[in-house]
């Protein structure tokens, strides 16, 4: 009953195109902003801050530019582990190199180079698509790891091959605390998600969807395969590059490139498709999934094995770990393929006509 439209009425187009034409919804999600921003600060502790709430935050990010690749623009990408090593590594030689660089100059710079990397190894969707596409972006993650590894300018010529960065501070504020590093990564996924938002609403989202849905039949009428593909694999690159630039800066501090592995690849793709193609709301579930369970995974199971009086090892559960971790992926995708921004639609709907039958 909560959850109606009766005398919300639209009177221009403008407002029945709105990103959340439901009041119910614009409040709720300025409340979750403003927990966020003030509340959470508050009564998080260190851990949480630390092991989920940044993290899941900045993976928030990154499944936004995959989701805008893969999802709306329907070309499959292994590269986006490339992508964030990429922001990251040019993020941290434009901080450390030029003296007085600002640390959000820096960040979004090296979003940028990200960007010029995107499009040269999307050039191939221009001509292959499906899995061939997925092999060539494949490529970007081995080349970029081979470059980062071997050669020494990106690292500084540290001998070890890890480089790291401190004395953070955005116009004169420190960002020393996991509190301030949280509040800064808040800052930049909601902006950029609502960036994404309207990004994919406009026409050239419009483009990229039509592109997805069947490629000869947006030429035909007039959109520009080599247009879309390329500004979907610049914007998506732009995202996941400033997401690795904030990995590296805000979340781990020091790093070597095994941090921007293929592994990162597959789990960015596998928050996409948990979560729901051609959804940003998505991206959030997602992310939260891939996050949450394999921590929530890490402290049930020895409570499960004492409980039944079995001794579980570290490395059982690890190896416990991975076999629930992948057989939840397998009856998620079986269960509900659009992922789980299908399911928060459907609960969505039932809402909207409750208690009357569906």
């Amino acid at each position: 009953m909560f959850y109606r439209e009766n005398g919300q009425f639209k009177t221009s187009y403008r407002a029945d195109q709105q990103i959340f034409p439901i009041a119910q919804d614009r409040w709720a999600i300025l409340a979750l902003v403003a927990f966020a921003f003030i509340g959470v600060p508050l009564l998080a502790d260190e851990y949480l801050f630390r092991a989920i709430l940044i993290p899941f935050l900045i993976l928030s990010l990154a499944a936004i530019g995959v989701n805008i690749l893969v999802g709306y623009c329907g070309q499959i990408s292994l590269g986006s582990g490339a992508f964030m090593a990429v922001g990251a590594y040019m993020a941290y030689n434009v901080f450390v190199r030029i003296e007085g660089m600002p640390l959000i100059a820096a960040l979004l710079i090296g979003g940028l180079c990200a960007t010029l990397v995107g499009m040269f190894f999307g050039i191939p969707s221009l001509r292959v698509k499906g899995l061939y596409l997925a092999v060539a972006t494949l490529a970007a993650q081995f080349f970029c790891d081979w470059a980062f590894l071997r050669i020494g300018w990106f690292t500084n010529y540290n001998p070890s091959g890890s480089v790291s960065v401190s004395n953070l501070n955005v116009f004169g504020w420190r960002i020393d605390t996991p509190q301030e590093k949280y509040l800064l990564a808040l800052t930049f996924v909601v902006v950029f998600a609502l960036l994404a938002k309207n990004l994919v609403r406009s026409a050239i989202g419009r483009e990229w969807m039509a592109i997805r849905d069947m490629d000869v039949a947006a030429a035909v009428i007039g959109i520009r395969p080599v247009y879309a593909k390329l500004s979907a694999f610049a914007v998506s690159s732009f995202i996941v590059g400033v997401a690795g630039a904030l990995w590296g800066f805000v979340h781990l501090g020091s790093w070597e490139p095994a941090a921007f592995s293929v592994d990162r690849s597959f789990q960015l793709l596998f928050m996409v498709i948990i979560g729901g193609l051609g959804s940003i709301m998505g991206s959030f579930f997602g992310a939260a999934f891939i996050v949450i369970l394999p921590i929530f995974l890490n402290q049930f199971l020895p409570w499960l094995g004492g409980l039944f009086g079995i001794d579980v090892s570290t490395a059982a559960v690890s190896h416990a770990e991975y076999m629930i971790f992948g057989a939840l992926i397998v009856w998620f995708l079986i269960v509900e393929p659009h992922g789980l921004a299908k399911l928060w639609s459907i609960g969505k709907q039932k809402l909207r006509i409750w208690p009357f039958p569906h």
